[in-house]
């Protein structure tokens, strides 16, 4: 595990945790070391907080599992620990160590600690959309083939699973104007990386297949975006109100050309809106979409 990290050390709190009564009845104190990675560039750019992970909570997450119900394993605690961490959208991986000085070990000992090492394994939905040529002069099922080769090569992105290409029409009002329609797909993937991580490699991705952002809903030789993160009302699920970073996408719901590839790569496949979780085929039937022509690529099975 290499890159940038947050070490936090020797965070102490009172528990009762162990197989023996005394351990139960009266308590001892912990002591927790968690390292944190994830990508600090951000922070260091911006000098934001919202940019990073406040060590404060990290800490103060520590604190409420190691006082929170007795458990008869330190392995246990490590783990629930670890899932707080990952819980925050930008950490990628964990390392967390509990030591239990006052172990009822039965011989002279100067320390006993377990460590354990947690890292994100994530289903992530990416849809791909494309309507002018690439900057190689690839047409737009070519530039999406392209996106979907660097993908796989991205670090920490594996299990990349593809739809088949869609032609859509233009969506987003008078910009769309005298527009060529869309070629749309949709990807299944896991991740490591964390949300914001991931979604900037998209945006780079985008500008090396020359994407510009001149014209909000204007044509464009490539655009990804980040629908999902994580299985809905699951424990790795990120929702997320933040303007850089919607989760799920917001108006995924609402596209046809997002839901019908998407339906094709996973049948099973559901979306958050709201509270509620949906599958992606009922949403498929609503009124909402009615009207929007998708149909498959020219040559596609």
């Amino acid at each position: 595990m290499r890159g940038d990290l947050i070490r936090l050390t020797g965070v102490r709190a009172r528990g009762h945790h162990g197989v023996l009564g005394h351990e139960r009845r009266d308590g001892q104190e912990f002591v927790v070391d968690v390292v944190l990675g994830l990508d600090l560039a951000p922070a260091a750019a911006t000098d934001d907080l919202a940019a990073t992970v406040s060590y404060a909570e990290v800490a103060a997450d520590v604190v409420a599992v190691v006082e929170g119900p007795p458990r008869d394993l330190i392995e246990t605690v490590a783990g629930e620990i670890a899932d707080q961490a990952l819980a925050r959208p930008r950490v990628e991986w964990v390392e967390v160590t509990v030591h239990k000085p006052q172990a009822p070990v039965g011989v002279p000992f100067a320390d006993v600690a377990v460590v354990l090492h947690r890292r994100r394994d994530v289903p992530v939905v990416i849809a791909l959309g494309a309507n002018l040529d690439g900057p190689d002069g690839a047409p737009p099922a070519g530039t999406l083939r392209s996106a979907v080769g660097r993908l796989r090569r991205v670090r920490g992105v594996h299990a990349v699973r593809p739809s088949r290409c869609f032609v859509t029409a233009p969506v987003g009002g008078d910009a769309v104007a005298g527009q060529p329609d869309y070629v749309n797909a949709v990807v299944l993937a896991r991740t490591s990386l964390a949300p914001a991580a991931l979604l900037a490699a998209l945006h780079r991705m985008e500008a090396d297949l020359g994407r510009t952002r001149q014209v909000r809903w204007g044509a464009r030789t490539l655009d990804l975006d980040l629908v999902q993160y994580g299985r809905p009302g699951e424990a790795d699920e990120v929702v997320s109100g933040d303007p850089d970073l919607t989760l799920p996408h917001p108006r995924a719901h609402e596209r046809a050309f997002v839901l019908v590839p998407w339906a094709d790569v996973d049948p099973e496949a559901s979306l958050r809106r709201g509270t509620a979780v949906v599958p992606v085929r009922e949403l498929l039937g609503t009124e909402l979409l009615h009207g929007q022509d998708v149909h498959p690529l020219e040559g596609e099975p």
